[in-house]
């Protein structure tokens, strides 16, 4: 059973079985097919906008969207850093555990030309940090070597907790506040985790990858927990 949903217009979409590109009839018709006012129903879809959901443009009118969770997630991640710019170490808990639970399966997936973007980020990466005496902060390698890991990643969900990571990022100014010898240590954990990834060892390049996450960690001067929250339990002989 569908679950009703407390908007005409997302109802109005589920309803119709609208696919992504999709276009919706104007406001004034749709307001005399579900019977809704007009104003109403530009509340509505200033929401479903806001979630990314639809978009509105002046000559193609009202078009359905394929499903992101990013945008929705995005809104409020950044209401809560705007109240209190601590959230964000909670939040890279979370990510940093569907980095962990998600790694082998994203990794597997890999082919030949991701692992090639990945080294070629690396290299420009590398160029950036030793442009003496004009260095560049590689925020966008950084970005895009991650989430290229998990490019294949078949849950729209997961993806887009990630991307709200590196949005949080962002906001949060990281990428700004860090010196030379944070950057050089943070590229060579990318190249070892590339390197081991090379080498179809998943579980090294895992490790590699947990050892990186704690830079970020001290560099906030936040403590560590009382256990290591990516242990694992010994193996039994």
């Amino acid at each position: 059973m569908t679950p009703r949903l407390d908007s005409a217009l997302l109802n109005y979409i589920v309803e119709h079985n609208l696919q992504p590109g999709d276009q919706l009839p104007a406001l004034t018709e749709l307001s005399a097919q579900l019977n809704i006012n007009v104003g109403k129903l530009r509340e509505q879809l200033e929401v479903a906008r806001a979630l990314g959901l639809v978009d509105v443009r002046p000559r193609t009118g009202i078009r359905f969207r394929e499903y992101d969770f990013l945008p929705a997630l995005r809104l409020s991640l950044l209401f809560a850093l705007a109240l209190d710019k601590s959230y964000f170490i909670a939040f890279t808990e979370l990510r940093n555990h569907l980095e962990v639970a998600f790694w082998h399966e994203s990794v597997a997936r890999l082919t030949d030309s991701d692992k090639a973007a990945l080294r070629d980020l690396c290299q420009r990466a590398w160029q950036k940090l030793n442009n003496q005496p004009f260095i560049q902060i590689p925020h966008q390698e950084h970005r895009k070597f991650h989430m290229g890991i998990f490019a294949h990643l078949d849950n729209p969900f997961v993806k887009g907790l990630l991307e709200a990571y590196w949005e949080a990022y962002e906001a949060v100014e990281l990428n700004t506040y860090a010196d030379l010898a944070y950057w050089q240590e943070a590229w060579t954990y990318h190249e070892k985790i590339l390197q081991h990834i090379l080498e179809n060892d998943p579980e090294a390049a895992l490790q590699a990858f947990i050892e990186h996450t704690q830079l970020l960690r001290h560099r906030n001067g936040a403590s560590a927990p009382a256990h290591d929250v990516f242990h694992k339990p010994a193996q039994p002989e």
